[in-house]
């Protein structure tokens, strides 16, 4: 791209295909399309075991080539009719297996989708471990068959026989291994740790991107004056991701100010407004088309650029053990521990803090909507302080973890939690107002009952 012409009167494919990072599909493929791409291949369950078919293909050709110029010890051969037996069964075996622990998954999945929440199928069918007994059964079944087409009483692909055995035995091995990881990850501790894992993971990303100069953390409302480029949502959808970087690039050389209306994790409607560009003299109405592309709608939120949405499963985990129906206090305080976790990690950066002033203060930029401190605390803790009020576990619990937080915050954070503990004592003082119990209600306790507290 020369630098003699102005970014604005650049052809627009030159300048899509500038500005787009290098990836496997494509230079001018969209930052949007390639995060769906990402997406799309991670939560898929079929493209590894695909992958995993082709190569088993072309691994079983390879080989009968190789058997046919290698000559291995008399233990290690097999007949005609020995081989074609192996080789069958290893294609029955590994065709059953598959089915078997499809079968294991469904079931496990809707025993968790009962247990913990309906948004854990998608940490579930991104499992590595599930994609690769599968990949690996699949790639035993095409392997074998492949072998078995060569079979003849003159050539035996005595090698070949034996890696296909091999194959089956390692998948029943890898079988084991995901039978314990699944039954373990069956525990609500289990998934609220795995859940506060991908926060944290997403959260130190998302710190890092918003960081960067002239882009600013504000709420819509702050700016002003009349925007010059108005981008519309072409579809309704949740909002997964923005392309912070590609906006911020767009910004700075088209000497504009960004303001996206909307957060991530937020529902749109189509038509809705998404993106408004201010800045001096007219905008090009066809950078409409580009802007909107750097936004990712979906059916569903997503845990990388969405905190908020961890929470919400780990919330939605503890509100299902506090229900009526399973009534377990115990896995409420466990998930609190995780949610105390990700609380103080996200309240220790800087990055749910307002730092956009307005229009007039700066006339380049980006402005991106986030929530606020006091926005993720109230989403960690009333929904489980109101199903919980008559638990005096989570209540102690509760109040243990709003104490540490006042500790290790910084002062400008304090204030927020100061006021969910006055909320927790009014909820302690309605329905604890009566009981013999008040006095332990009212005292800070790590493990929600049984553990050790300085005012216990």
């Amino acid at each position: 791209m020369s630098a003699a012409v102005p970014p604005a009167r650049q052809p627009r494919r030159l300048l899509e295909c500038a500005d787009a990072t290098s990836s496997p599909i494509g230079s001018c493929v969209s930052w949007a399309s390639r995060f769906r791409v990402r997406q799309y291949v991670t939560g898929s369950l079929w493209v590894v075991p695909l992958v995993g078919a082709v190569l088993g293909v072309v691994l079983g050709s390879v080989d009968v080539l190789v058997d046919r110029s290698v000559h291995l010890p008399a233990e290690f051969t097999y007949s005609a009719s020995t081989a074609s037996t192996v080789l069958s069964s290893i294609v029955g075996g590994a065709a059953a297996l598959t089915g078997f622990v499809v079968t294991v998954t469904v079931l496990v999945v809707q025993m968790a989708t009962q247990t913990f929440s309906a948004r854990y199928m998608r940490l579930w069918y991104r499992d590595r471990v599930l994609k690769a007994l599968l990949a690996l059964l699949v790639a035993a079944l095409s392997f074998s068959f492949t072998l078995l087409r060569h079979v003849e009483h003159k050539f035996v692909p005595n090698l070949g026989t034996s890696i296909a055995g091999f194959l089956l035995l390692l998948g029943l091995m890898l079988f084991v291994i995901f039978l314990d990881r699944m039954l373990h990850r069956l525990r609500p501790v289990a998934v609220a740790a795995l859940v506060s894992d991908y926060l944290e993971r997403d959260f130190t990303r998302l710190i890092a991107t918003l960081t960067a100069p002239e882009i600013f953390w504000g709420r819509p409302g702050e700016t002003g004056g009349t925007p010059q480029l108005v981008a519309r949502c072409a579809r309704r959808g949740a909002i997964q991701a923005i392309d912070v970087a590609g906006l911020h690039s767009w910004a700075l050389s088209h000497d504009r100010l960004v303001v996206v209306r909307h957060a991530v994790g937020d529902f749109v409607s189509a038509q809705a407004v998404l993106i408004e560009v201010f800045g001096d003299g007219p905008a090009d109405p066809g950078d409409e088309q580009r802007l909107r592309r750097m936004v990712v709608l979906g059916v569903e939120r997503t845990i990388e650029q969405d905190p908020g949405f961890a929470i919400r499963i780990m919330v939605d985990i503890a509100d299902k053990a506090l229900s009526a129906a399973i009534n377990d206090p115990t896995t409420a305080v466990q998930v609190i521990n995780y949610l105390g976790e990700s609380l103080r990690m996200i309240g220790t950066a800087d990055v749910s803090e307002s730092r956009f002033t307005g229009v007039a203060a700066e006339r380049r930029g980006v402005v991106i909507p986030v929530r606020s401190w006091e926005e993720y605390l109230a989403l960690a803790t009333t929904e489980i302080r109101d199903y919980g009020a008559s638990s005096i576990q989570v209540i102690r619990r509760l109040r243990a973890m709003l104490e540490e937080l006042l500790e290790e915050l910084p002062e400008r954070r304090r204030e927020p939690v100061r006021e969910e503990l006055r909320r927790l004592a009014a909820t302690v003082g309605r329905s604890f107002g009566e009981s013999v119990d008040l006095d332990r209600a009212r005292i800070a306790d790590p493990q929600g009952m049984g553990g050790t507290s300085p005012t216990g």
